[in-house]
Parts: structure tokens; C-alpha cells; sequence
């Protein structure tokens, strides 16, 4: 019933009718478990209607102000944030790294929302300036030193150029390129 429930709240969310989002605001309020929850404030934050964009950053402030205590729960909010399918959201990743929420060094928060922005958002990862995959390169190289299995497990999205587009292949190899060129490349990125 909660899944049934929380699609068609996501198909309703698309109309954009304030309506609708107040309803989806007073789940987010009323809410008695936290998968409710987390379909709400996915649905606010991914809203295109003006309202949706007012009330996710009160919703989101809320949320961790609630649950900043609570690591797991945080990460899921930090995946929230980088799956977000509506543009910026590459600057949002960013100005999350210096949240205090997230740890550069912390496995579960790299995956939380480095991997969830380069594996499961295709719309901003895949951005035609290619952006996305610097990032992402950027993001390899540091952790080539630092945690070289996360690294190679980071790399995986960038490993599938082969999929796209000349221009997106020509930007992704690039990067791929320019990991390869790193001096103290480990084993696990190298392979």
C-alpha cells in the first residue's frame, strides 16, 4: 500500500499544482515511517513546481536537523540530494562536500553521494559539457591514494563510454585518459 501509495504520489508530483505539493509537504510532516518520509522529500526536491523548490530546502533543513545524529539516515539524505534530477545539481553535490553531514574519507558518505550522483543520475552525470565526468575524475584521482578500492569501484560509470554519443565518449575517455596518466596509479583503478 505505502509503495502504491508513494507512485502515485511521485506521478501526481508532475503536475506541479500547489495542491498537490502541499499534500506532499504534509506527508513529509505527517509521516509515521521514514519510507514515507523519504518519498516525500525525494518528491520535493525533485518538484519542478516553484512551490516544491521553496519547501525542499525547508524540508531538507528539517530533516537533518532531525536526523543529523543518525549516520544512515544522513547518508540517505545525501542521496536525495545527488540524485536529484533537476539541473545545478552538480553544484548541490559540491556544496555538500563541505556539509558538515559528509566525511571525504568515510566509504559509506563517498557512496552516499559521489556514486549516487555519477551511478543514478543520468541527467546531470551525463551533462553534454561533461562536467560530470571530471568530477568524478577528480574524485578518483584523490581517492587513488586514499581508499584505491573505492576509487576503482567509482570508476564504473566512466568504464561504459563505449554506450554514448561520440561527444560524451570523446569526454569520458578523456578523463579515463587523464586518470590513467596519474604517477601512482594503483592496481585496483588501473584494472
Amino acid at each position: 500500500a505505502r509503495s502504491l501509495k508513494n507512485i502515485a504520489l511521485a506521478y501526481l508530483m508532475l503536475v506541479g499544482d500547489d495542491k498537490i505539493v502541499r499534500a506532499c509537504e504534509q506527508q513529509y510532516l505527517t509521516a509515521n515511517n521514514m519510507t514515507d518520509v523519504m518519498a516525500a522529500l525525494t518528491q520535493l526536491t525533485n518538484a519542478e513546481a516553484p512551490l516544491a523548490q521553496e519547501l525542499s530546502g525547508n524540508a531538507l533543513a528539517d530533516f537533518y536537523e532531525r536526523w543529523q545524529h543518525e549516520s544512515l539516515v544522513v547518508n540517505q539524505w545525501l542521496t536525495v540530494q545527488a540524485t536529484c534530477s533537476l539541473p545545478n545539481t552538480l553544484a548541490r553535490v559540491k556544496a555538500l562536500e563541505v556539509h558538515n553531514a559528509y566525511d571525504s574519507k568515510n566509504p559509506n558518505k563517498i557512496r552516499a553521494l559521489v556514486s549516487s550522483f555519477c551511478n543514478n543520475n543520468a541527467i546531470n552525470f551525463h551533462d553534454a559539457d561533461g562536467d560530470g565526468y571530471k568530477f568524478l575524475a577528480d574524485k578518483i584521482i584523490v581517492l587513488n591514494v586514499q581508499n584505491p578500492q573505492i576509487a576503482s569501484r567509482l570508476l564504473t560509470p566512466l568504464t561504459k563510454w563505449k554506450k554514448y554519443g561520440a561527444a560524451r565518449q570523446a569526454l569520458m575517455k578523456a578523463q579515463i585518459e587523464r586518470i590513467m596518466a596519474e604517477p601512482n596509479l594503483s592496481k585496483d583503478v588501473f584494472e
